[in-house]
């Protein structure tokens, strides 16, 4: 299945994986599908990725490399689950603090609740909040990471305006996210196991195979690697680069707030 991809000049904010929608609908629509599949999401992540999602998260902790003293922060958006500020503070032997922000409530929930299990409270709080708009002052945060969640954004240049500006001087952006496939033959073999195996695992595990087909398509809507690198770098960032994993099914993004 052949699918332009949108470029850097924009088109995700009316993109609701395959179908146009109106401009300030696609909000309620992504959030309707984490509600659906916040209880398994981390399942579903494991059955979709074989598994390498948690080595991409594991590389990404790594390049970040937080430090290991009191003091430091780290703003994780769409990150409802916990899964990388969970990462990030074990990372820091329990030095960083984590402030996980979602706009959506179950995905939170489920976060909450894992964080307590962890004995991880005390270094992470959660908040209900929008990419576009985060509740924070200028120069909050001295990282900002986001894993496989701004392409549900709508307007990702807001976003990524608000990432640079809630970091300090000397801030790191962090960006996790499925790509565009650049190896021969697996592009082919990655594309009929997205569109033929994946909704059927969803309404198999969760009992809806909807939520993952927009998944899915998503995914083939968002800016290829160059692309994203060149939003990154209008948006005020220095330095920025990027790297493949698994033949580009994941790029890690990385930027600068020199």
């Amino acid at each position: 299945m052949s699918v332009e991809r949108t470029t850097a000049a924009g088109g995700m904010e009316t993109s609701y994986g395959f179908k146009r929608v109106g401009a300030g609908d696609k909000q309620s629509l992504v959030n309707d599908v984490f509600h659906k599949v916040a209880n398994r999401y981390d399942v579903m992540n494991d059955l979709m990725s074989a598994g390498l999602h948690r080595l991409w998260k594991d590389a990404m902790v790594t390049w970040l490399n937080p430090p290991k003293r009191p003091g430091w922060k780290v703003l994780d958006v769409a990150g409802g689950t916990g899964d990388i500020a969970f990462r990030i503070v074990e990372a820091s032997r329990g030095h960083a603090h984590a402030t996980v922000l979602d706009i959506n409530a179950s995905m939170l929930a489920v976060g909450r609740d894992r964080a307590e299990k962890k004995g991880l409270s005390d270094n992470t709080d959660f908040v209900e909040a929008n990419a576009e708009g985060l509740p924070f002052p200028d120069a909050t945060f001295d990282a900002y990471t986001i894993a496989f969640g701004i392409r549900n954004v709508p307007r990702i240049d807001v976003a990524l305006a608000e990432a640079y500006r809630v970091l300090k001087p000397g801030g790191r952006f962090l960006c996790l996210e499925f790509s565009e496939v650049e190896m021969p033959l697996l592009d082919k073999a990655y594309e009929a196991w997205s569109f033929n195996a994946i909704p059927r695992i969803g309404k198999a595990v969760t009992g809806d195979g909807e939520p993952y087909s927009y998944l899915v398509e998503s995914i083939r809507k968002f800016p290829n690697q160059q692309n994203f690198a060149d939003m990154i770098t209008r948006a005020g960032f220095d330095r920025a680069s990027f790297r493949n994993y698994s033949g580009g099914i994941a790029a890690l993004h990385s930027g600068w707030k020199l």
